[in-house]
């Protein structure tokens, strides 16, 4: 089942490069700027294709139900983001439902389905759940904050990727709400026209308007209800690593 998620994950992958365009993950070539929109778009559908072929081993209805609505509001997800692209009046309630499907869903399908596999019971498995939409959505603002403070040597990507995209997130939506008209107005302007020119003024803006403190206080009460959730599961080894990744999640710089 890890390897069903895996590929799940791969394949939004390859589609999103498709999406928006990207040239660089990580410091690699994208697929589709090696082989090709048309190769990655296909690749890409036959890991989902492959994945469901797998999930039908576990013998498991609950499981292919997690993993098959995970998968649905995944795609969901992809589409109210493009639907926001270059909508710079998202507030950070619209930004948390894109990255909570998009992004966290997935998390938390996997932590729930680790549950199911050990036969848990719902109170466990809840828990589980919880600790991945948690640590789901931590990851993605983290991601989101290192767009604009990040070390682009070490991210494998370029600083403003998501500015070029048109992408509202808590970086910039903490950074209008606390800047001045004029500054508002510059990231607005930034926003509907994926105005990358501006890149240097409004990395300016957003350290300075303690936006990026902000973006990270959000991720750290995420990481915490992680942590939370985690110590509901019996005291073990895995439960410590899974405290421990959450605490070091927002220490990450790629």
């Amino acid at each position: 089942m890890a390897a069903v998620v895996e590929f799940i994950h791969t394949a939004t992958l390859l589609h999103d490069d498709v999406v928006d365009e990207s040239e660089m993950r990580r410091g690699n070539s994208t697929a589709n700027a090696k082989f090709g929109n048309p190769a990655s778009v296909l690749v890409g559908d036959f890991l989902y294709s492959r994945a469901f072929q797998m999930m039908v081993d576990s013998q498991s209805m609950r499981i292919m139900q997690v993993l098959a609505d995970a998968t649905n509001i995944i795609a969901e997800g992809e589409v109210m983001q493009l639907m926001n692209m270059h909508n710079a009046s998202l507030d950070e309630a619209g930004y948390l439902q894109v990255i909570r499907s998009k992004t966290a869903k997935l998390f938390e399908a996997s932590a729930r389905v680790g549950a199911i596999l050990a036969k848990a019971d719902e109170t466990m498995e809840a828990a589980c759940a919880e600790y991945g939409q948690a640590l789901g959505t931590a990851f993605q603002v983290i991601d989101d904050v290192l767009d604009y403070a990040g070390d682009t040597s070490i991210m494998g990507k370029n600083l403003g990727d998501d500015l070029r995209e048109g992408k509202t997130t808590l970086p910039l939506i903490a950074a209008m709400q606390r800047g001045t008209i004029k500054e508002r107005e510059t990231i607005q302007q930034a926003i509907e026209t994926g105005g990358v020119a501006m890149l240097v003024e409004i990395i300016q803006i957003v350290k300075k308007t303690g936006a990026l403190e902000v973006a990270r206080y959000a991720a750290q009460q995420e990481a915490k209800r992680a942590i939370a959730a985690a110590k509901l599961l019996p005291t073990s080894t895995y439960t410590s690593c899974m405290i421990g990744l959450a605490t070091q999640l927002l220490q990450r710089t790629h």
